[in-house]
């Protein structure tokens, strides 16, 4: 159920939308911080307009009071979720961040056949792409995974996609892009794994079944207290969503992210993401590559680290 919006914050005739003032935007500040963990500079305040002024147009508000009491009304609870929705950014790519694929592919992958098990200790391996946007960074595991270990070979794997903004997640279950990110993709992969659209979705191309049916997606905010997710996981994908965090915030997501992470599991952040000094659990190595430094350091991890030239201790 809507909550009722008084007659006077409604846009009436000419009227325009007002710009949104200082006192308006720390309102926001401190709201999306305290759902979100997310800081808006003050830099950014024609962001939040920008991104704001379209629903408040939709709602008939005239101003950004209006709206923010709307979304604080005692009914605004999904509100909330569209206003986070609209300040979220979500541009991804496909297999972004190439280096940490390699690492994967060239190191982790073959030790892990070669041990007979995962960072679990089990032939199951359980992946969590924790910030997934549109999906292209969990459909670029699922393509790699699936490459590395097929049905049959008697290992099995998991992906676990979750992102704060429904919109995002709704783009990321449909699988649809523009056939221009098909560039994103090695040849091979794109062929084996992704479909061409005829008719009415000439111009963009789809995941096939067998890369979508090894994902689950789920709704999850990186600023709650608790992650209502299970046991641990293997490989952990969190990146360039911290940015957006302070120092104080992104130290509680890591804490957290480090608890759902297996012993001898990997956290991979983005390349402007650095966690030296935020928190002491936290295990450097190799740039943006991490794991949980409060577990014996896994001599498989120690002969990676070797053959890039690196120390494993911060």
């Amino acid at each position: 159920m809507m909550p009722t919006i008084p007659e006077s914050a409604k846009l009436n005739g000419d009227q325009t939308i007002r710009p949104v003032t200082d006192r308006e935007f720390a309102l926001f500040q401190k709201l999306i911080y305290r759902e979100a963990g997310i800081h808006l500079a003050p830099g950014k305040k024609a962001l939040l307009e920008a991104r704001l002024t379209r629903r408040l147009r939709e709602l008939g508000l005239v101003s950004f009071e209006a709206y923010y009491r709307h979304v604080q009304g005692a009914e605004g609870s999904d509100e909330l979720i569209i206003l986070l929705d609209r300040i979220s950014t979500n541009e991804t790519h496909f297999f972004r961040e190439p280096k940490q694929f390699e690492f994967l592919e060239n190191q982790v992958f073959p030790g892990w056949q070669a041990q007979g098990h995962g960072a679990n200790g089990m032939r199951r391996i359980r992946v969590w792409s924790a910030a997934c946007s549109s999906g292209e960074e969990p459909y670029s595991l699922a393509m790699m995974l699936l490459d590395h270990f097929a049905a049959g070979s008697g290992w099995d794997f998991d992906i676990l996609a979750t992102d704060l903004s429904t919109r995002a997640l709704a783009a990321a279950r449909a699988a649809i892009w523009p056939i221009a990110k098909a560039s994103e993709i090695p040849h091979g992969r794109l062929k084996k794994y992704m479909l061409k659209g005829t008719g009415e979705q000439d111009g963009k191309m789809k995941a096939g079944p067998e890369i979508r049916s090894v994902i689950r997606f789920e709704r999850l905010n990186l600023n709650d207290d608790h992650y209502a997710v299970e046991g641990k996981f293997d490989l952990i994908f969190c990146r360039n969503v911290m940015i957006y965090f302070d120092s104080a915030a992104r130290a509680r997501v890591i804490e957290r992210l480090l608890d759902h992470l297996a012993p001898n599991g990997f956290l991979f952040v983005g390349h402007a993401e650095s966690l030296t000094g935020v928190a002491d659990r936290v295990r450097y190595v190799l740039p943006t590559i991490y794991t949980n430094g409060s577990q014996p350091q896994p001599a498989t991890m120690s002969v990676l680290a070797q053959n890039h030239g690196v120390e494993t201790a911060r």
